[in-house]
C-alpha cells in the first residue's frame, strides 16, 4: 500500500496546510471524542496521565488497541488525536493517549519533563499497555512523539515485536538538528517557535518554583528560539550536554537501520518544520521500515475533501497500513 496525499486546490503550500488543519478543519463527524483519564504511577515516583476513549468499554477486550504519542505541547485534545479517535472508533479499535509529563494539564512531581528522544518513557508506557491489553497493540507517534517512538524501536531491535504489532511516525523530526534549525528561522521562528515557547516557558518557570535552582531564570526568559530553550532547560534537565548533544543523540534517524518491527515513517516533503533534504532514503532504513513522503501535507496537516475539509484521510491511511502490515 502506498498513500499519496493530494490537498484541496484552495489549500496551497505547507504553511496553509499546517495552520488550517490545526485550527479550522473538521476533526471528527458527530459527537466530539470523549476521554476517560487514568493515572499511572511511574517507577521514579511521578505519574503519567493516560486518556482512554470513553466508549471503548463497548468493544471486545481483545480488539486492537491504538496508542497515540502526541507531539510537542500536545494532548488528547490535539486535532490529530481527535481525528485518530474518530478513525479508531469506526474500525472498532480501542484507543489511548498517554501524556508526556507536564502535558496533561497538571504539573508533574519530579524535576524531569519530556523530550524528543524519551525512548525509555515510551518503552515503559508501551510495556504497561502490552501487559494489560489482551489484543493486538499498535502505536503511532505524532511529530515529537513519533521521533521518540522510532528511537525506541531502533533501541529495541527484534524485541520490539514482543510488545507491538506495528508502529508509525507522522511528521516526526527524526533529524532533530535539521528540524530544530528550520523551526528557529524566519517565518517559522516568528509563528511556530513563538507559539511553542508561549506555553513551554511558563511551564518551565513552574518547574523552577517547584525546584529552586533548577536553571537560570534570566536565561530562560531571554530564550527566543527552541535551541536556546533546550540549552537552558530540556538538555541539562535530561542529561544532555547542551542542545547540540541533545539534538544529535535524541534523533531517531540513525537508528532506523536497526528497526525490526513493521514501521511506517510518514513525512510530507513540504513540512515547514522538517526540510525534505533531511528525510531518510530507503538505503538509510531497515527492510522493516516503509517510507511515505508525499509532496504535500505540511506539518500534521493533510486536510482533504470539499470545503471546509476534514482530517480523516491521514488517520485512515495510517491505520489501513497497520491493518495490512501488523
Amino acid at each position: 500500500m502506498i498513500w499519496d496525499y493530494q490537498p484541496p486546490w484552495w489549500l496551497p503550500g505547507g504553511n496553509a496546510q499546517t495552520i488550517y488543519s490545526a485550527k479550522l478543519a473538521q476533526r471528527y463527524v458527530g459527537a466530539k471524542p470523549r476521554w476517560q483519564r487514568e493515572r499511572w504511577d511511574t517507577p521514579d515516583g511521578d505519574f503519567v496521565d493516560v486518556d482512554w476513549r470513553s466508549d471503548d468499554i463497548e468493544l471486545p477486550d481483545d480488539a486492537p488497541l491504538l496508542v497515540l504519542f502526541h507531539g510537542l505541547e500536545g494532548s488528547s485534545s490535539s486535532h490529530y488525536a481527535q481525528a485518530f479517535a474518530q478513525e479508531a472508533k469506526l474500525r472498532g479499535w480501542h484507543m489511548a493517549v498517554p501524556h508526556f509529563r507536564g502535558c496533561s494539564g497538571e504539573l508533574n512531581w519530579a524535576p524531569r519533563a519530556y523530550h524528543s528522544g524519551d525512548f525509555e518513557e515510551v518503552g515503559w508506557i508501551l510495556s504497561r499497555f502490552q501487559m494489560q491489553h489482551q489484543g493486538p497493540l499498535f502505536a503511532v507517534g505524532i511529530s515529537l512523539g513519533g521521533n521518540a517512538l522510532m528511537r525506541w524501536a531502533g533501541e529495541m531491535g527484534q524485541s520490539a515485536n514482543q510488545v507491538v504489532q506495528g508502529i508509525a511516525s507522522v511528521c516526526s523530526p527524526i533529524d532533530l538538528t535539521a528540524s530544530g534549525h528550520a523551526i528557529d528561522t524566519g517565518f517559522n521562528k516568528a509563528i511556530y517557535a513563538r507559539m511553542f515557547l508561549a506555553t513551554m516557558k511558563p511551564r518551565a518557570m513552574q518547574k523552577l518554583a517547584q525546584f529552586p535552582g533548577l536553571f537560570d531564570p534570566q536565561e530562560l526568559r531571554a530564550a527566543n528560539t527552541l535551541y536556546a530553550f533546550d540549552n537552558v532547560f530540556t538538555a541539562p534537565l535530561h542529561g544532555f550536554d547542551g542542545t547540540d548533544d541533545y539534538w544529535d543523540r535524541a534523533s531517531a534517524k540513525p537508528g532506523l537501520t536497526r528497526v525490526k518491527v513493521p514501521a511506517l515513517v510518514l513525512n510530507a516533503r513540504n513540512d515547514p518544520f522538517i526540510p525534505a533534504t533531511c528525510l531518510p532514503t530507503q538505503d538509510q532504513v531497515s527492510d522493516h521500515v516503509t517510507l511515505w513522503q508525499p509532496e504535500q501535507g505540511g506539518h500534521v496537516g493533510f486536510a482533504s475533501g470539499t470545503f471546509p475539509a476534514d482530517l480523516q484521510e491521514m488517520p485512515w491511511a495510517v491505520m489501513e497500513w497497520m491493518t495490512q502490515h501488523g
